[in-house]
């Protein structure tokens, strides 16, 4: 047989520890070639569900994941997810097809300049237009994708190339693995990290805050040894929950603009404001993340850890440690223990004093609203019920806007290393059910439960059909509310009105599910909840639960304590006549 170029970019993602591509079926010539070695297509129904498909298996795998795609629309559909990759910093390889080369330039058929395209939301785009140049190509891809700080790479594969017969190459033949991240861990200078070891050590009340680059980085473990050597209080971000056990005598929770009155972090704001060290780990310092910049004082002295030199010192000026996290926060621990450590375990009494305080405060200013029978149904209950059944193992992947919020101020992570996922680079709808099957794949005994509302579930629907036919359970919680809640809430805000586009017409999400061979379950009382979810979690097929939420339930963002009367302001829109 004719040893072809898409046999070779077969055997090159393979020896790259690839073991799953996602696509549907172009580059055909790539798909049927990637069959023949073994590699699990996962085809998917568009390629925007699709790329968030990749990002969930890469975040759980902690593997560059591989998509490919068709020239044209196809490829215009792959923009969102891997815009999101490139800020979350998540590794994808994207293979799109693109027109023969005879019809570069001349309006062949779905012909797009892909260059221009891809340029903002990748880290590197090249074209293969050689034959023998496969394996070059493709290591350069996942090179750029696995390193520094990770992110998509997209190559672009002529449609001719591909059933080209491939010669040996003209240099050595490659054999190196590069499929893992991150790919080249580097470290600080020892310097620096002495600098910043004794500013911690010699910190009134100083503080961690622990972001995604953690889990990326492989470093939870480090960042717990650094927590107990030093008795620091630790609280995460929205990506980096799960970072460690929050169940921690020293962990403080999710720090920024989700510290409203019935979430954790809610008494933990005067601490936390009033900090002297604060030790960032792989954070972008972002709006979220910081409460609009407004969390951390502005006269305590900031060290930030990070991979990427740009992000350190952004927002903050900063003690820079460039490195990747797992080995900074390593030196970092072993640099404390030949340090005196006498003001650290003297002030630990006080740190652990006011995360119990805080806690407590939660229970009672949260009790009325997580035990609530009342319907249509408080998504804090929904959250209060999943939060008793979950494991240590259980993964949770959750939808952007509200979605994210009840799962990372309601759910508490048991381990550290725990993983709940969210598209946080961008934030963008439609993506927690997707990245829920990607994560499902990726680590198969874990049970994984996706949390979405309706208005972002309405992007991905029929990727249900997916999760079945490619026999992937999980659960799905289907907040449904019948009206875009932040949207809603975040224009009373602003403007004490809202548009018509806020309201949906009735939908039996429960009834589409089991349209396409899934279990549909409709909640619509709070003693059904707990029942569905266990029987839900035992099922070895997916199953949605869809649930009839309050549409006035309003999460705890900070910014939001104390306009609860115009925020469930409720507007009669004049409706047309048929």
């Amino acid at each position: 047989m004719t040893h072809t170029v898409a046999d070779a970019l077969a055997l090159a993602v393979e020896r790259h520890g690839i073991t799953h591509v996602f696509g549907q079926s172009l580059p055909s010539a790539f798909f049927l070639a990637t069959a023949r070695r073994g590699i699990r297509q996962v085809s998917y129904r568009t390629e925007n569900a699709g790329g968030a498909m990749a990002d969930g298996y890469a975040r759980i795998n902690r593997k560059v994941a591989v998509i490919g795609a068709q020239n044209g629309p196809a490829a215009t559909l792959l923009v969102p997810p891997l815009a999101e990759a490139l800020k979350a910093s998540i590794p994808i390889v994207a293979l799109v097809q693109d027109v023969p080369r005879a019809f570069r330039d001349r309006n062949g058929f779905q012909e797009f300049d892909h260059f221009e395209l891809f340029k903002g939301c990748s880290k590197w785009v090249r074209q293969l237009t050689d034959a023998s140049r496969v394996d070059d190509y493709v290591d350069m891809a996942f090179a750029a994708a696995a390193s520094g700080r990770p992110g998509p790479a997209v190559l672009l594969l002529p449609k001719d190339l591909l059933v080209e017969e491939a010669p040996q190459p003209s240099i050595a033949v490659r054999t190196s693995s590069l499929g893992s991240f991150p790919l080249d861990p580097s470290r600080p200078e020892a310097g620096r990290i002495d600098q910043a070891a004794r500013l911690l050590a010699g910190a009134e009340r100083p503080i961690v805050v622990a972001g995604g680059g953690v889990h990326l980085s492989g470093g939870c473990a480090e960042l717990v040894e650094l927590q107990a050597a030093a008795h620091l209080p630790v609280f995460t971000t929205n990506m980096g929950k799960g970072a460690v056990d929050e169940g921690n005598p020293m962990s403080g929770g999710i720090v920024g603009s989700l510290m409203g009155s019935t979430a954790p972090g809610w008494g933990m704001r005067d601490y936390i404001s009033g900090a002297d060290v604060v030790l960032l780990v792989g954070s972008r310092t972002n709006e979220n993340g910081t409460d609009a910049w407004k969390a951390f004082p502005k006269t305590a002295t900031f060290i930030h850890i990070d991979v990427d030199p740009t992000e350190a010192s952004r927002n903050y000026d900063s003690l820079r440690l460039i490195g990747d996290a797992k080995l900074t926060l390593s030196d970092l621990a072993s640099a404390l223990s030949s340090l005196d450590m006498g003001k650290r375990i003297s002030k630990a009494d006080e740190a652990k004093s006011a995360i119990v305080a805080a806690r407590a405060l939660f229970a009672t200013n949260s009790h009325a609203v997580r035990s609530s029978d009342s319907s249509p149904i408080r998504p804090e209950r929904v959250m209060a019920e999943l939060d008793a059944l979950m494991t240590p193992d259980t993964i949770v992947v959750a939808d952007a806007s509200y979605s994210t919020i009840w799962m990372t101020t309601q759910l508490r992570a048991q381990k550290s290393g725990q993983r709940f996922l969210a598209p946080r680079g961008l934030a963008g709808l439609g993506w927690g059910m997707p990245m829920a099957i990607g994560a499902k794949l990726a680590q198969p005994a874990s049970p994984v439960v996706a949390i979405v509302g309706d208005g972002g579930f309405a992007h991905c629907w029929a990727e249900m059909e997916t999760a079945v036919r490619e026999q992937v359970p999980l659960v799905v919680i289907l907040l449904n509310n019948s009206i875009l809640g932040f949207q809603k809430h975040a224009e009373l805000f602003a403007f004490s009105e809202y548009t018509s586009a806020i309201d949906f017409q009735p939908v039996d999400h429960a009834a589409i599910a089991r349209a396409v061979g899934a279990n549909g379950v409709r909640v619509d009382s709070a003693d059904q909840i707990r029942p569905a979810l266990i029987e839900a979690l035992a099922s070895k097929r997916l199953t949605l639960i869809e649930v009839i939420t309050d549409p006035d339930a309003l999460p705890p963002i900070t910014g939001w304590e104390g306009h609860s009367e115009k925020l469930t302001k409720t507007i009669e829109f004049p409706r047309l006549e048929k």
